[in-house]
Formats: structure tokens, C-alpha cells, sequence
């Protein structure tokens, strides 16, 4: 039985253009309706911590979630599941505005395993109409293109609507994965439409927006919007993160030779250490943490081809200065070559764990600084 409403299109750009004729009224006239008006003191309290999800990340490879997934972080005391989604996954690729009701109900089913093994959901579009950071590249620009960014509203709707009976304390939402490096003003215009969108349906919904610059950097023009959490990344340096990666561009990764790679390293005169680490997260998010305001990882790990020594100890400088600052993370992933499960590592002695490879020292890492 289907108890979710599906939203008509043309029901769906009614409102919109509704929404946009607001937007242009003086302040004054909008104020009582407006998240823009909202206190921004009301800075969310969470330390999320666990593990990204990837069932629905490649519409060609997707799968349903698995209770066995939520039972082994719940086990282990993780409290968040952080889901990168593409919209290929429930609809076309020759219509925005088609939907799958069967494939968006395999959506519903990992927000509800969250909620009953109390893990919180972060619902990311790691691709949405008109972006996405991996190829193939959308044919339309999110931040350049009025339609893809009424086809992004459209499905956000789609989700507020659906979701709209589950609390903050359950379920969050992650506008886009990784914004590029464009003007403030392109990526703050998709912002504000995409977070109106979603609170004339859910007002209190706890969002994520992932930083400028591949998620580097905040959008300090948002700092006015009460319950926003910014989302950073734990990869640099890369060629510690994604050694052997062929899907990273330049040679760096994919060639510098594995026997001088260590942590600390060093590498053309210049030191990557704890204090560069610290030094350059802390400069990228000290700015948005001065006003009181929530910083979460949303990604952070180590290719496996990386030493399993040295991702070791670069992921316990990471996980240091995460408590430093008291930002929660989700590690990119429970399983694959970044995971703690069925890794792929060749420098690893594995412990069989419910029918997979578990890294128990990487696992042990994460549980000192859970």
C-alpha cells in the first residue's frame, strides 16, 4: 500500500512560480514566511558519527539496503548513515520529472532502518538535475540553468513531502554533494531556493550544505539560516587519501612511488604532518565555526592501495583534530576500498566478521574516537 503523495508537475511549477514572485516582495512582506528570517542562533547539537552508504550512488549497480548494514553499525555504537543518492536512480535520464515509485520505495526503507535502529540519515544528492562531481558530467548547469534547478526543487519537494512526518532527530537532508569552485553568489542562489523549498513543507528540517571548492570551504553568505550544518571533506593530502586511484585526475596519485610514501610525508621540500592538517582545516572552517555554527565531515578516508601503516596513522591525525573541533564524520565507506569491511587491502590480515573481511585495527581506530 502507498501512503505518499506523489507530486503532479504542474502542481509543482505552480508553486514555484509562486515561490520566485515572492522572493522579489520587499523583505517586509515575506519575513513571517521566509527561512532567511529564521534564528540563526539556533545551531543544531549533533556529533554524527559512521559511515557512508552507497546503495544508491550508481543507478547502474544499485541495490536495497540491508538491514545486516544498520545492525553491524548499531552494534558497533555508530549513530549516523550518511546515503549519497542519484536521481538516476528513481526517474530518467530523459525526464526530470519521471518517477519510479518502486525505487523511491527502497528510499523509504533505509530512512526507516535508521529510525528504528537509531541511526540518523543524512540523504544526500550526490547527483542531482544539472550537477554532479563525477563523470559523466549533466548536460545542463545547477547553478547556471533555471530548469535543472526547478527539476532539483522539484525532487527535494518530492522528499520533504514524503519524509515530512519523520523528525530532525531521524533524518536530515544534504542538498548536493561537493559544490565546485564557482562565485559565492551562483552557489547561494541554488542554496537558498533548494532550502525554501524543502521548509514550506518540513520548517524545522535539519539540511546539510556541503562547502565551495569540492567541500572546502563554507558559504558564509547562509550564516542567517538557523539549522544548518556545513559539510567538509577529510582528503587532503590527496596522495595520501587516494594513492592508486585511477579515477583521480594528474599523475600524483596514480604514480609517486609507493615506497616513499609515510605520514608524515614529505614530498618536494614541504611537510604534510598533523599541523598541516590541523593548520589547513582549521583556516577553511574557522570562519563559520566563529559564529557558533556546526561543522560535520561528510566524507573523509583512504584508497586501499595506500599503506595500510600510513593510512593508519593519517586517518588518527584526522580523527584528531575532528575532536579538537568537535565535528562529527561519516567515513567514505562500511564497505569497499576506503571501508572497514571487504577493503581489498593486499597489506591487511583480515578477520572474518558475519561473512566479511573486517580490518579490526582500522575499525578499532574509529571506535577510540567514536
Amino acid at each position: 500500500m502507498n501512503n505518499h503523495k506523489t507530486i503532479d508537475r504542474a502542481e509543482f511549477l505552480r508553486v514555484i512560480a509562486a515561490a520566485t514572485a515572492a522572493a522579489a516582495l520587499p523583505a517586509a512582506a515575506t519575513a513571517a514566511e521566509s527561512p532567511r528570517t529564521q534564528s540563526a542562533a539556533a545551531k543544531p547539537k549533533v556529533l554524527w558519527k559512521g559511515f557512508n552508504l552507497l546503495n544508491k550512488f550508481n543507478p547502474d549497480f544499485q541495490t536495497t539496503f540491508s538491514e545486516e548494514d544498520f545492525e553491524i553499525m548499531a552494534e558497533w555504537g555508530f549513530n549516523f548513515a550518511r546515503i549519497p543518492l542519484s536521481y538516476w536512480c528513481w526517474t530518467s535520464r530523459d525526464d526530470w520529472y519521471a518517477i519510479d515509485e518502486k525505487r523511491i520505495a527502497e528510499i523509504d526503507r533505509v530512512v526507516e532502518l535508521g529510525r528504528q535502529y537509531g541511526i540518523h540519515i543524512n540523504l544526500n544528492f550526490h547527483r542531482a538535475p544539472g550537477y554532479c562531481i563525477n563523470p559523466p558530467h549533466e548536460e545542463a548547469n545547477l547553478f547556471e540553468n533555471d530548469e535543472a534547478l526547478k527539476a532539483c526543487e522539484y525532487h527535494w519537494q518530492l522528499f520533504a513531502e514524503r519524509y515530512k512526518s519523520y523528525s530532525s532527530k531521524v533524518l536530515s537532508f544534504n542538498l548536493i554533494n561537493e559544490a565546485p569552485t564557482i562565485e559565492d553568489a551562483k552557489y547561494e542562489n541554488v542554496v537558498r531556493r533548494l532550502i525554501e523549498t524543502i521548509r514550506r513543507i518540513s520548517p524545522t528540517r535539519t539540511i546539510i550544505v556541503d562547502g565551495l571548492d569540492v567541500g572546502n570551504r563554507p558559504l558564509m553568505e547562509i550564516a542567517d539560516l538557523r539549522n544548518i550544518i556545513q559539510s567538509g571533506r577529510g582528503y587532503q593530502p590527496m596522495l595520501i587519501s587516494h594513492y592508486g586511484a585511477n579515477w583521480v585526475y594528474g599523475d600524483g596519485p596514480m604514480y609517486y612511488p609507493r615506497e616513499k610514501l609515510s605520514w608524515p610525508l614529505h614530498d618536494n621540500d614541504k611537510t604534510y604532518d598533523r599541523e598541516w592538517l590541523r593548520e589547513t582545516l582549521n583556516k577553511n572552517w574557522q570562519p563559520w565555526m566563529k559564529l557558533g555554527r556546526t561543522v560535520h565531515i561528510g566524507e573523509f578516508g583512504c584508497h586501499n592501495r595506500t599503506p595500510h601503516e600510513v593510512a593508519l596513522a593519517w586517518l588518527e591525525d584526522q580523527f584528531t583534530i575532528f575532536a579538537e573541533n568537535g565535528w562529527g564524520w561519516s567515513l567514505w565507506n562500511l564497505y569497499g576500498s576506503f571501508g572497514v569491511l571487504d577493503s581489498g587491502r593486499d597489506d591487511v590480515k583480515y578477520e572474518d566478521f558475519k561473512g566479511h573481511k573486517l580490518d579490526r585495527r582500522m575499525l578499532e581506530l574509529l571506535l577510540r574516537y567514536k
